[in-house]
């Protein structure tokens, strides 16, 4: 299976790998500057008009690569460059306008953007609003719509095109979800790296005698399928990392918190939603701020083993590596800050792989047997609720569990929006952002429709079936588990 879908991931991995390259070296403050030249060879540009503007976006690139804008606290960033090729009017009568009498089309639009010559019907795009009312009422679909991929793709409502017909991204409602980078046919809008941080970590651990950590998500079943998870994690340390563990004991110990904090306050609160995804919890509390007291307390998984790993080593560092791009700000958060350093997606722990010229193929296989089948199925839509009924099981908790299973934004929003007039038919919400759950998220390298059926295999693999089993041995009453959402969320 090819590693990357598209031309815009390869030119990424590149910039990524390059990065990568001169931080290992120790080389980077002195030669970053000259990476575009290995992107971009010339003479002739391959793809943009001509080889200075491939060159600037380039060096924008290499910007977010290696950080991207201090002062702009939004993980996503529009490369301004690179973002010009998209249509400009979205709404446009086709020749299937049949020129007919009724003129529906320009008797609802609301600002009068709509005119007829002989009795074909025309749009004023200086007029228009883009409400798309016209192409709704036209009975032969005739007016197509070209809404730009990136606003297409963003569930939050984010994203607005200036006077200048670029992208802008509205910080207020940005989930960060990075479906808006994974959609760009162009690659205008890219998510900040942390490469250059857990590089420079990994050097220091030999030098102040700290202890590195890699957490790994359970969606890492669904890339690199023809190599197998155990190989990826061997490579891992070859990375320098002293330890890699399973993200998903974390989920194991978030199904065991939520399962016993959902049987214990669901009569007062006669409904909760999950905490796990905080693309899905920054949605509530920038949309429905009447809901952030039904958000579970629970951390999600990643801090949940975060908190696991500096509760039994206090010399350590722990970074989560994963496909999700809200992740990146979720660890900034002010109740959880301080238990994961830094988050890589897949993307980026490819790349430097690659920088590191570590051939996946050729590690041998670690056998992982510490995290449930329930842990590793986190990975995909569904899998918190089976994990928490397994729970409501091996704990025998007298409670009726009635969940509802939201599939990616779009369907959250449609389940909220019941919430907060308390008419629905739940009194548990899965909210997974990303369609598919995590394995749909934008750090991924690749997807597919077997994808689920990758992750499910990994948590057959598991010799420790409940959830239970996976956390015996580790002392959950010394580890903090809780989220404190009312705080953080009302400021």
């Amino acid at each position: 299976m090819k590693k990357f879908e598209s031309q815009v991931q390869i030119i990424k991995h590149e910039i990524l790998k390059e990065v990568a390259t001169l931080a290992i070296k120790g080389t980077l403050d002195k030669e970053y500057r000259t990476i575009y030249k290995k992107i971009v060879k010339g003479p002739k540009s391959i793809t943009r008009c001509c080889i200075y503007k491939e060159k600037e976006i380039v060096k924008e690139r290499v910007k977010l690569a290696m950080g991207g804008n201090k002062k702009n606290k939004n993980i996503i960033e529009v490369i301004n460059s690179a973002c010009e090729e998209c249509p400009v009017n979205r709404f446009t009568v086709t020749e299937a306008c049949r020129g007919c009498l009724a003129h529906k089309c320009s008797e609802v639009c609301p600002v009068g953007a709509i005119y007829h010559v002989e009795h074909r019907a025309y749009i004023d795009n200086n007029k228009c609003i883009e409400c798309g009312k016209c192409k709704n009422v036209c009975p032969y679909n005739a007016i197509s719509d070209v809404m730009r991929p990136c606003r297409k793709s963003c569930g939050a409502n984010a994203l607005s095109i200036d006077e200048n017909k670029k992208a802008v991204i509205d910080n207020d409602k940005c989930i960060q979800c990075g479906a808006c980078t994974y959609t760009c046919p162009f690659g205008a809008i890219m998510d900040k790296s942390f490469i250059v941080d857990v590089i420079n970590i990994l050097k220091k651990s030999k030098e102040e005698n700290f202890h590195v950590y890699a957490v790994v998500a359970p969606a890492i079943s669904s890339q690199l399928k023809d190599v197998g998870v155990g190989k990826i994690f061997n490579s891992i340390k070859k990375l320098g990392f002293d330890y890699v563990l399973e993200a998903a004991v974390g989920a194991d110990a978030v199904a065991l918190h939520e399962g016993n904090e959902f049987a214990h306050t669901i009569d007062k609160n006669g409904l909760m939603t999950s905490s796990c995804c905080p693309a899905f919890v920054s949605y509530i509390t920038k949309n429905y701020p009447n809901i952030i007291d039904k958000i579970s307390d629970s951390v999600s998984p990643m801090i949940a083993m975060s908190r696991i790993i500096k509760n039994e080593d206090a010399k350590a560092k722990v970074i989560f590596i994963g496909p999700c791009t809200a992740k990146k700000m979720e660890i900034m958060q002010d109740d959880v800050k301080g238990s994961t350093d830094y988050v890589l997606t897949f993307e980026e722990l490819q790349a430097m792989l690659d920088a590191a010229n570590i051939d996946v193929n050729e590690s041998e296989e670690e056998i992982l047997e510490d995290a449930s089948f329930y842990g590793r199925i986190f990975a995909r839509t569904g899998g918190l609720v089976e994990a928490v009924k397994q729970v409501i099981k091996e704990e025998k908790l007298d409670v009726e569990f009635n969940p509802i299973i939201c599939d990616g934004i779009k369907e959250c929003d449609k389940a909220l929006k019941i919430a907060n007039i308390n008419k629905l038919n739940a009194n548990f919400i899965e909210g997974m952002a990303c369609s598919g759950g995590c394995i749909g998220g934008a750090g991924v390298m690749n997807k597919s429709p077997k994808d689920k059926m990758e992750v499910e295999k990994y948590g057959q693999s598991s010799v420790k079936y409940g959830i239970n089993d996976s956390i015996r041995n580790i002392n959950i009453s010394e580890v903090n588990l809780d989220r404190e959402f009312k705080k953080s969320y009302t400021k």
